[in-house]
């Protein structure tokens, strides 16, 4: 090695030196413990909820301890719902961004590692000069005009004595870590709304049908009216009356075609396309079977399962490196830099031994007054910290509130379906009868209208609890954490 770059030498071992005696200052972090509770519900949960002799009225077992699919949607045994999803994982924008967001914080971090190493730089200058009569010659020939060529290596670095960068890098390292619990949350949001909203179409499309079918009976009711009208069985009233109901019946219907198209365009916009581009899949209630069977983690677990829990718990990580980065600031600081090149006046001699030179520097710095601004800033660091912590501790409570809702609405939704099936099918019957009836003039009018009210609005309160029951199973998947853990490229990006 030439004499110019062997200066380099001292540095090397010196940087070697401090970084194994180095030190990290501030916190080391410590993950929460998890909550210190066996149930999600202050009443132990039933081992399974009801069931009624209807699509999507099928008895659900709650599995404790078991857990969760990673593509839970699959349980609803729906292909052209799987199909949709698949394709929204791969072309919905909102999670390309967050899949970007990650990338950014990822290389946040490598760039922040680059900090442990010299920064070293390569130069090379080229002058033309004229030195004058009345000065000195700046060369040893006495020469005037002359060219000067120069090439250097430089070296600067400041060794992480107090673990500054060290505790950056842990920072920024939970920064990237709370992004990709980010993006765990927005695909499962994703995944849910998706859900949700073809189980919203195929509940619309089950009241269209039913509101078209009261559509139907009205107009025969009317047409029954008409006859007895022309038979002088009953007064004009009776009529106005039925034609007023079926217009009633009627007006009924536009609005939940619109909320139909707009649930189309909600599929369309999550799948990533645009309106025009509407996605072929159409979703009806009896094509969605009822999950049977529904694994409920233990409440231990949800702190390691629900994104959101590890997205606040990293950012708490963050916030305790933080501190370690603002104490490390008011230490001293210690700078090396070194440069070694050759200067010559003619190229070909630029190399030549005798025209090299070096320099080695060391130094530090401490900051004696400062009006304050670093201890206030570990002061800030450590404020930043205690609401890191109290955002987790909402966040877990938020968690576990969410897991008891949806086993409390599973509960419900079935004894709610149950019911309602029974309340449709007696209505059913009252107004079979009632028709019956009218037709031959025992009954009048009014009884025939209550009894068409009635099964009206059995009929709808029927669908929608169906509805209701797959929602708030998707629900319970949501809150549980969506099983984002058991799927291979996730586990695998985590630990890369």
């Amino acid at each position: 090695m030439s004499p110019s770059f062997s200066t380099l030498r001292p540095m090397t071992a010196l940087a070697a030196l401090l970084m194994a005696g180095g030190c990290s200052v501030g916190p080391d972090f410590e993950r929460p413990e998890a909550p210190k509770v066996a149930a999600y519900t202050s009443s132990p949960l039933p081992a399974e909820v009801g069931s009624a002799n209807i699509a999507g009225g099928a008895t659900q077992r709650l599995e404790q301890g078991q857990d969760i699919p990673a593509q839970w949607w699959t349980l609803f045994h729906s292909e052209p719902l799987n199909a949709l999803i698949e394709q929204a994982l791969k072309a919905n924008p909102d999670l390309q961004s967050q899949q970007a967001a990650l990338r950014v914080a990822m290389e946040n971090v490598k760039a922040q590692v680059g900090a442990y190493f010299p920064t070293v730089q390569a130069g090379f200058n080229a002058s033309r000069n004229q030195n004058s009569n009345v000065l000195a010659p700046a060369l040893n020939n006495n020469i005037l005009l002359y060219n000067l060529y120069q090439a250097q290596l430089t070296a600067d670095w400041t060794p992480d004595i107090w673990g500054a960068n060290r505790r950056t890098v842990e920072s920024l390292r939970a920064q990237a870590d709370a992004q990709r619990f980010q993006l765990e949350s927005t695909r499962l949001t994703l995944t849910t709304n998706l859900v949700a909203a073809a189980v919203q179409e195929a509940s619309l499309r089950a009241q269209i049908a039913a509101t078209e079918d009261i559509i139907k009976a009205e107009s025969d009711s009317l047409g029954i009216l008409n006859k007895q009208y022309g038979l002088g069985q009953i007064a004009g009233a009776e009529v106005a009356a039925q034609q007023a109901a079926l217009a009633q019946a009627q007006q009924a219907l536009p609005p939940l075609q619109k909320q139909l198209a707009q649930q189309r365009d909600l599929l369309t916009a999550l799948a990533g396309r645009l309106p025009s581009e509407e996605v072929e899949q159409h979703f009806e209630l009896a094509a969605l079977k009822l999950p049977d069977s529904l694994p409920v983690s233990l409440p231990s677990k949800l702190v390691e399962q629900r994104p959101d829990i590890r997205m606040a718990e990293e950012n708490l990580h963050a916030a305790s490196a933080n501190i370690g980065v603002a104490i490390a600031s008011m230490l001293p600081n210690i700078a090396i830099s070194a440069n070694a090149g050759s200067l010559a006046t003619e190229m070909a001699g630029l190399f030549t031994p005798g025209n090299q030179f070096w320099m080695v520097a060391g130094g530090a710095t401490q900051t004696l007054f400062d009006g304050g601004t670093l201890i206030f800033k570990e002061h800030a660091a450590r404020a930043q910290f205690d609401q890191a912590a109290a955002q987790y501790r909402s966040t877990v409570d938020t968690a576990f509130q969410n897991v008891a809702d949806s086993l409390h609405a599973l509960q419900s939704d079935a004894d709610l379906l149950a019911a309602a099936t029974a309340s449709e099918h007696a209505a059913g019957d009252s107004l079979s009868i009632t028709r019956r009836q009218l037709a031959l003039g025992s009954v009048s009018y009014l009884a025939l209208l209550n009894a068409q009210q009635v099964y009206q609005q059995a009929a709808v309160s029927r669908v929608q609890a169906q509805a209701n029951r797959l929602a708030d199973t998707a629900a319970l998947f949501q809150a549980l954490g969506g099983g984002w853990w058991n799927n291979t490229e996730t586990v695998t990006a985590a630990t890369n």
